[in-house]
């Protein structure tokens, strides 16, 4: 095996893009969050107060799903170069977005039971210290929204041989967390509303309305984020329009099939392929290698050559 042989055999097998400025963002959160979530739980047992003591513990769901966030981050940093890992740590995001969705659902299950509850059965409500307690859940959690937005994640595409490019990087772990501070504003914006409703008018009855609705709303994010996520960690197939594609141009060539293909992806934005083709008068590899060159969403080629006299 001579040194080019070896060079090429011996390239480098990690798709992780580091989030530096998302993991950056989720630290300071996280630290907001724990702080808001101290003081209401401690103000709310020196005063007695079950509005502030309920919204302190329900931001410990959120403090759990940062913990996640931030973890998914190191583990995907640390582990980057390990030859454990086939094709890296890429998959890491989308494993914590996948926990964390999971925990988002839970989240919405919770409130969806407890508006159920009051709605059955209505609870006096202390609206001035109630709406208090929402203008501060509010506030803290639009500071995390502007705080979580990916707005500068890009990466380069790795791939060998071919196919450098500049593409939006879809960190699923830091879309998660978004959107449990999203879900937050969401509920605290809807009960300031419910409260108002309830103080002036007397419709008690709307704040475990608006309990309701933003359980659905936060179920349908939760759902949204599974599916985006599934798909990474169960090594779904590309679209088949996307495979037919890449038959139709390798079997353009003369008295050539496909035997075998799989196209999967090995991290949120990278794919990986593995082709057979069945050939009488085979080319090299580099020559098929440019044959799909225009297919740039394929980062890692694996390419099985294998001649037959007759087919």
């Amino acid at each position: 095996m001579d040194n080019g042989m070896i060079k090429a055999w011996q390239h480098e097998h990690n798709f992780t893009h580091h989030n530096h400025h998302g993991e950056r963002r989720a630290y300071y959160v996280l630290m907001l969050t724990v702080v808001t979530m101290v003081i209401e739980i401690i103000a709310g047992t020196v005063y007695g107060s079950m509005a502030l003591l309920a919204d302190g513990w329900h931001m410990g769901t959120h403090v759990v799903a940062f913990l996640i966030t931030i973890f998914a981050y190191q583990f995907a940093r640390k582990h980057e170069h390990d030859k454990s890992y086939t094709f890296g740590t890429g998959k890491v995001s989308a494993l914590g977005g996948f926990s964390s969705s999971i925990a988002l659902g839970l989240v919405a299950l919770i409130m969806l039971g407890e508006s159920i509850h009051r709605l059955m059965s209505p609870q006096s409500i202390q609206f001035n210290e109630a709406i208090f307690v929402a203008i501060i859940g509010l506030t803290v959690n639009i500071v995390s929204v502007f705080l979580l937005q990916d707005k500068h994640s890009h990466s380069h595409s790795h791939s060998h041989d071919h196919h450098h490019g500049h593409e939006h990087h879809d960190d699923h772990n830091l879309k998660v967390a978004y959107f449990h501070v999203l879900a937050d504003a969401l509920t605290s914006l809807l009960a300031i509303l419910a409260l108002i409703a309830g103080k002036y008018w007397g419709w008690n009855w709307v704040d475990a309305f608006m309990g309701i609705v933003g359980s659905v709303i936060i179920t349908r994010w939760a759902i949204g984020l599974l599916k985006q996520t599934s798909p990474v960690l169960l090594d779904k197939n590309i679209s088949l329009q996307y495979q037919a594609n890449i038959i139709n141009i390798l079997e353009a060539e003369k008295a050539t099939k496909i035997s075998d293909i799989h196209i999967w992806k090995i991290s949120t934005d990278h794919y990986a392929a593995m082709i057979s083709i069945v050939v009488r008068e085979p080319k090299t590899v580099e020559q098929y290698k440019q044959l799909l060159n225009k297919f740039d969403k394929i980062n890692h080629l694996t390419i099985e050559v294998n001649q037959y006299t007759e087919m």
